[in-house]
């Protein structure tokens, strides 16, 4: 219910009725869509649209160029060896192992269990496992979005073109990376907080810690959900404060109100508590709080920046957020307080930093949806209209309708788990169809060093590396433990002081050869073209051992 909704008897009824015809198309399919198919056979094996958009996304994630974006980011490589060193020592490790300046220092590996997940597929399928978990936690993300677009009452037609937006603008961070199951776990969230406001069943709250205790293992986003949690509780305490100013025949809808308010607070308590269920208790808490309140590290690291708005994916974001806008602005009396909450928080989120925007998005289209397609079923039946628009938009709702018919109607999801057999199967034979290869996971050879890790491998040298701290996670995973590396990119672990002086030492700052003497770095690869290989061709204490289109290995003439 809005704020801004007049406190009366009639408009509160008024009002629960609009609730009432927005939940019952919101999670409980038409009568239409429950008619059974008229073949049991014909629901088990067709696929439903939800099928083919996870079926499509899994696909297209897999195969082709795709496994090149995903491996984009170094940092899945001190992943994969964590939860590898995990599954031999069985133990979580408290302290760096990878780097020769942090080593023995405290560090908290706070998404060992994904850590665990990757490292296990990694050794039964290389690189291909931790692409294709990937794959099926995206895939996941965007199905379940549509699919839970369409039980909200969104139109079919809207549901699939703003998902396909979604995912255009969450390409940006399509990344082998624990983050991408903070977006399953906030359209899980979502999910069970929309459906306890619209129908009242409050039970399903209590699947929340559960759920906490899984993501706060997983990936440092679980503070997205004190967010949602946040947003539903105010709502449901602005609610019951209106409905309790409306005394006359709102007594079952104001107890309904108190109770949600109640067990909501409930919940975030118990969720709150479910959080220090991880190997370093409060101390985890701390450091995420020291971290994310570290002006210089939120600054200075990419993904914590603002959007440019210059790329395709911001631009789709931007596209995402104006049709939510717009969608607020047609239905701005009948938006409950929740979904305007939700908008405002996708927007700043995704405005402040460019890490936000595929939870944003996801969020926007999730609002979005049922609140255009109100505007276009209302603009459907309005009095007025030109007729070939009306009928269009008549049209639309007819096509709609009968494809949410069947959508419902088909219950086997086959094709998705044939789907998921399929690519885990060609995965454990090395990515191989007979003698064709369809899954080829690797790193990119023209972003990352991987010719002159080689040349590491088999040149005697077993200094420590430094290197840019976007190429650390590789090395780790190419030369651990033979080679550590100087520095990469797990920078709440080397701080801001630490990361000053390296940042001077690459950008060639004064004092820049005094990081390369305290910290006894005697082997440097640095990307061929860069300002610090250039002032190392030139120097005589450095001597070029190495040189590709990528990337050069230089050795210190005489050890300090």
């Amino acid at each position: 219910m809005s704020a801004e909704t007049p406190v009366n008897a009639e408009s509160s009824s008024e009002a629960r009725r609009t609730n009432r015809d927005r939940q019952s198309s919101a999670f409980s399919p038409t009568g239409a869509d429950r008619r059974q198919p008229r073949s049991a056979l014909a629901a088990l094996l067709l696929p439903s649209t939800t099928d083919l958009v996870f079926v499509l996304f899994l696909v297209l994630l897999v195969s082709g160029p795709m496994p090149l974006r995903l491996l984009g980011d170094a940092g899945i490589g001190w992943h994969l060896r964590t939860g590898q060193q995990i599954l031999t020592t069985h133990r979580i490790p408290r302290v760096d192992p990878f780097s020769s300046t942090m080593q023995g220092r405290p560090w908290y590996a706070w998404e060992w269990l994904y850590d665990v997940m990757v490292g296990t597929l990694e050794l039964r399928m290389e690189l291909n496992g931790a692409v294709l978990f990937t794959a099926l936690v995206i895939a996941a993300v965007f199905a379940a979005t549509f699919r839970l677009m369409l039980r909200r009452g969104t139109n079919l037609v809207i549901a699939l073109l703003l998902v396909l937006v979604a995912a255009s603008a969450s390409m940006i961070h399509f990344l082998a990376r624990p983050h991408v199951l903070s977006w399953l776990f906030t359209v899980t969230w979502f999910c069970i907080l929309d459906r306890t406001e619209t129908d009242g069943r409050t039970q399903r709250l209590f699947w929340l810690p559960v759920l906490m205790v899984l993501w706060v293992n997983l990936h440092g986003g679980f503070l997205v959900a004190f967010v949602l949690l946040g947003i539903y509780l105010l709502s449901a305490i602005v609610d019951s404060y209106f409905l309790r100013r409306d005394s006359e025949g709102a007594v079952g809808v104001r107890d309904h109100a108190g109770k949600r308010v109640h067990r909501l607070a409930v919940v975030t308590a118990v969720t709150a508590a479910a959080t220090f269920a991880n190997p370093y208790g409060y101390k985890l808490h701390v450091h995420i709080y020291e971290y994310l309140s570290n002006r210089f590290l939120m600054d200075h690291i990419d993904e914590f920046r603002s959007p440019n708005f210059h790329g395709i994916a911001e631009k789709c974001f931007a596209i995402l957020l104006l049709i939510a806008m717009m969608a607020l602005a047609t239905r701005l009396r009948k938006v409950r307080l929740s979904e305007g909450l939700l908008v405002l928080f996708a927007a700043y989120a995704g405005l402040y930093a460019s890490r936000n925007i595929p939870v944003s998005s996801l969020l926007l289209a999730l609002v979005a949806g049922l609140l255009l397609s109100e505007s276009i079923a209302g603009a459907a039946g309005r009095a007025g209209l030109e007729s070939s628009l009306k009928r269009l938009l008549m049209r639309l709702e007819s096509f709609s309708s009968r494809m949410r018919t069947m959508e419902f109607s088909l219950k086997g999801h086959l094709w998705p788990v044939l789907a998921v057999a399929a690519c885990f199967a060609i995965g454990l034979h090395h990515g191989r169809v007979g003698s064709h290869v369809v899954m080829d996971a690797h790193f990119d050879a023209t972003r990352f060093p991987v010719a002159a890790a080689d040349f590491l491998e088999q040149s005697g040298i077993h200094d420590p590396v430094f290197a840019p701290d976007s190429w650390g996670g590789y090395l780790i995973y190419r030369l651990y433990p033979e080679f550590r590396v100087v520095v990469d990119d797990r920078h709440d672990l080397y701080g801001e002081q630490f990361l000053r002086n390296y940042l001077k030492a690459v950008h060639l700052e004064p004092g820049w050869d005094a990081f390369l003497n305290d910290h006894h770095v005697n082997c440097v690869l640095m990307p061929k073209h860069s300002a610090l290989a250039n002032m190392l061709v030139e120097s005589a204490e450095w001597k070029q051992v190495y040189s590709d289109d990528v990337a050069a290995v230089f050795a210190r003439r005489r050890q300090p």
